[in-house]
């Protein structure tokens, strides 16, 4: 799995222009899942972006975590994330089909949600428009193979 993690003080997707999902101070976090991925990796995936500490503390010092700072997910599914840049057009094989990334797809959000954060998100496969407002700018990069 890949994310993109970017820490917000706002997020919001639109949907046929009707807001879907939308957050104040948190996550907005991009989700790629590859054909590979199994439901541990979102599992640990969660765990790592749910006790990710990059929201500062009264020093001014990225020490605080979500649940310190009462924070928020949006959480939106990428497949462009596993896209094949070899060429001028990019090539998407790499990319998990839906039988495989909706349910991973589904057991991240979960996971998170369980961990007791409010989360939001898009609609797999629907045409989105997500807006952000980044806070630092913090944005940060994970794949599940390095981890």
């Amino acid at each position: 799995m890949k994310a993109v993690v970017t820490r917000v003080s706002e997020a919001s997707v639109t949907i046929d222009g009707c807001i879907k999902g939308k957050i104040g101070r948190g996550y907005l976090v991009l989700l790629g899942v590859g054909p590979g991925d199994t439901e541990a990796e979102a599992v640990r995936l969660a765990g790592k972006i749910c006790n990710l500490r990059v929201f500062e503390d009264e020093a001014g010092k990225m020490n605080l975590d979500l649940s310190a700072v009462g924070g928020e997910l949006l959480i939106i599914s990428q497949f462009t994330l596993y896209a094949d840049l070899g060429g001028r057009r990019p090539g998407f094989s790499h990319a998990a089909k839906p039988d495989i990334a909706i349910p991973l797809y589904e057991r991240f959000k979960a996971e998170c949600a369980a961990r007791g954060f409010h989360v939001e998100c898009g609609e797999f496969g629907a045409d989105m428009k997500v807006a952000s407002v980044n806070d630092g700018p913090v944005t940060l990069l994970y794949d599940t193979d390095a981890l």
